[in-house]
């Protein structure tokens, strides 16, 4: 086979770094980006990333697929290095079959199948990429053998045959989301790719080692509410159930793991819904920063908009939602839509935003799975409205006593009144235990 032809040659800045980016033609049409980072040297044991082409993912962050958390992932992991390649093989969308009919594929996931079966009914191959070319492009660069970034031991084998050693795979795990957990698992079970989600919740290092963690068991079967989405209480308490100090203060009643875990159920939803007074107090990002995942859009109850414009939750690392009511001054909700937060007026209640209006309106914006993760005032309001169908709660060894209290009255006159739980699960998660539990309102 011809060598590929090499027909740009630049530097090209990144949000990860600077790489020095050959762009080569293939003879069987296909285009090939090799980005490098830092000095390949004598060429052996480079950290190599070989990512087949994904538009939906990788330029629209589409949660179908891991894809594009992958990319971020392998180039972050290149530059720590100091050193690695990275070919970006754009004709190999959909394992190679094309953007149309891997988005046709999508259609028959959609009634069922999974990305195996729905590629075979369409008379597709399950995956038809031909890594020569890549192969070819990274040795003309002087790579003679990699450590590669990849869950799939077949594309190390294949790398073989054509004459670049893998000396061996580096996991590229990412924290699933509900929408991508079938194809992820799809992958490991039979397409014998390593586990793609990190460790199940649990069974990963009393270190908080391991890339990722897939964290959607906890979610319990999602359901599809009327009018609404699945809605998920979580927070962390202590012993005697207090989530902030009588000053206000929470930061950190829950240990690493226990936060990594958090930030993996974040990746996992497509919201995240805090009320105003958990902004004011704690300014939090709501994003995904101790495992690799996608970050989910973020929601915020602010009936009256008093947010300050430099809150954190406004800032561009995600997607932000403000449901507010009609006491909301018409000009700070220009002002916030102009800096590219969406803001929605729904019906407004005594304490604030009408809380089932607001679940309404969301579920309208194709928000499915729901995270709330305070504050107290949201949790409750939700509890007592039956707005919600589980609770994850971290409960960390520690006593505070006066303080406030994760959840408000719910008018239980008699313990039989408590709102009961089952199909619990309980982790231990370093000194932390979290325990995971639907909410049984035929009981309740």
């Amino acid at each position: 086979m011809a060598q590929p032809k090499e027909v740009a040659h630049l530097v090209l800045p990144t949000w990860a770094g600077e790489f020095d980016l050959r762009v080569y033609e293939g003879a069987s049409g296909d285009v090939y980006l090799l980005f490098v980072y830092g000095e390949i040297g004598d060429g052996q044991d480079l950290l190599v990333r070989l990512h087949s082409a994904c538009l939906t993912g990788d330029a629209f962050g589409s949660l179908r697929c891991d894809c594009g958390p992958q990319l971020h992932l392998a180039m972050r992991q290149i530059v720590a290095e100091g050193r690695g390649a990275l070919v970006y093989a754009a004709g190999h969308e959909g394992r190679g079959v094309g953007l149309v009919p891997k988005l046709k594929a999508y259609m028959l996931q959609d009634e069922g199948h999974d990305t195996v079966d729905a590629n075979r009914r369409l008379g597709l191959p399950v995956d038809s990429r031909d890594f020569s070319e890549a192969v070819r492009i990274l040795q003309a660069a002087g790579v003679r053998s990699s450590r590669l970034l990849s869950n799939n031991p077949a594309k190390a084998s294949a790398l073989d045959r054509e004459g670049l050693t893998v000396e061996r795979l580096v996991s590229l795990q990412t924290a699933p989301h509900l929408r991508n957990r079938r194809y992820v698992r799809t992958k490991q079970q039979r397409m014998g790719h390593r586990p793609p989600g990190g460790d199940p919740v649990g069974d990963d290092s009393q270190n908080g080692g391991g890339q990722a963690v897939d964290a959607t068991a906890l979610l319990g079967e999602v359901g599809s509410p009327a009018g609404r989405p699945f809605v998920v209480l979580k927070y962390a308490q202590t012993l005697d159930g207090r989530i902030a100090t009588s000053g206000g203060d929470s930061k950190w009643i829950s240990g690493p793991q226990e936060r990594r875990v958090s930030h993996a159920l974040r990746a996992a939803c497509d919201a995240v819904l805090v009320g105003a007074g958990t902004v004011l107090a704690d300014d939090p990002r709501l994003t995904v920063r101790m495992v690799p995942g996608a970050s989910p859009i973020r929601v915020v109850l602010d009936s009256t908009l008093r947010l300050p414009p430099d809150a954190q939750v406004f800032g561009p690392d995600a997607a932000t939602i403000v449901l507010t009511s009609d006491a909301s001054d018409p000009g700070r909700r220009a002002a916030l839509r102009d800096r590219g937060v969406k803001v929605e007026v729904v019906a407004g209640a005594p304490a604030g935003v009408d809380l089932a209006a607001g679940l309404a309106r969301l579920r309208s914006l194709g928000i499915r799975c729901l995270l709330v993760e305070g504050g107290s005032r949201v949790i409750t309001s939700a509890l007592r409205e039956r707005l919600a169908d589980r609770v994850v709660v971290a409960v960390a060894p520690l006593l505070l006593g006066s303080g406030t209290d994760a959840v408000g009255d719910l008018g239980a006159g008699l313990v039989r009144d408590g709102l009961h739980l089952r199909n619990q699960t309980v982790h231990q998660l370093g000194a932390d235990l979290m325990v995971a539990a639907d909410l049984d309102w035929a009981t309740g």
